[in-house]
């Protein structure tokens, strides 16, 4: 596996913390990440391109094989894109998703079967992103995102484990974080995010842009095999050998 560097003392890395620590950013659990050393924070290039994508995924690998070793709580992997900074809403949503697909089409090709607690549909009212057999939550943020909690100066991508939400549930601690969130949300934005749903309520994957989407709203993604194209020993070359495994 590619060594896993984060960029914590990039420029960018601290302006992320910042916008993070203010006192009306609405995400509790992220500053809790924050607070527990356990947010790290890559600086990518481009998100309209895959240029980064080898970096990218290995550290969600190392995360989901950390979280299932020690579960602890609030970790969160922050990918920050230092261009472009025009997009619109639904112009950075079509980038999510290519970025998404591209690192899913990896773990795919890597041989990693998805998260049997969740579905692979975005369709389905379960449906989570896999990676390395974790199920992850995605929250893009932007420059142009109509919601000010999503208003980073960046174009980023946020990856979460979705079993740290089942552990919060589990512990009596989820519903009372998600009332925090949503009234600090409304504090800030003047109005509640319509697009936010508990997981079984709706597909999650309506909610990782942030934009506000109809119900004739399509996903573009799909959990597939990836054609394995060229010599195994290159893929051997960027991860390590191991095939994921």
């Amino acid at each position: 596996m590619l060594p896993t560097m984060t960029d914590n003392d990039h420029e960018l890395a601290h302006a992320f913390r910042a916008f993070v620590q203010a006192k009306d950013f609405p995400c509790v659990g992220a500053k809790a990440a924050l607070a527990k050393q356990q947010m790290h924070i890559l600086v990518a290039r481009d998100i309209q391109s895959s240029w980064d994508d080898l970096r990218i995924y290995p550290h969600l690998f190392r995360l989901a094989e950390g979280y299932r070793n020690a579960r602890a709580l609030f970790q969160t992997l922050v990918v920050i894109f230092e261009t472009p900074l025009d997009l619109s809403e639904e112009a950075f949503e079509d980038r999510l998703w290519e970025r998404v697909q591209s690192l899913s089409d990896k773990d795919d090709w890597l041989g990693q079967q998805p998260d049997p607690r969740v579905s692979t549909d975005p369709e389905s009212s379960h449906f989570s992103l896999s990676f390395a057999g974790e199920a992850f939550f995605v929250v893009g943020l932007h420059p142009k995102a109509s919601r000010p909690a999503r208003r980073f100066e960046k174009p980023t991508l946020v990856f979460n484990l979705h079993d740290q939400f089942e552990q919060l549930r589990a512990d009596g601690r989820y519903e009372p974080m998600r009332a925090s969130i949503l009234d600090r949300d409304l504090t800030l934005a003047g109005s509640l995010n319509p697009m936010l749903n508990r997981h079984g309520e709706g597909s999650e994957a309506r909610q990782y842009s942030g934009r506000v989407v109809d119900e004739d709203w399509t996903c573009p993604f799909s959990r597939k095999n990836a054609e394995r194209m060229g010599d195994e020993r290159d893929i051997f070359r960027y991860f390590g050998g191991t095939g994921g495994q």
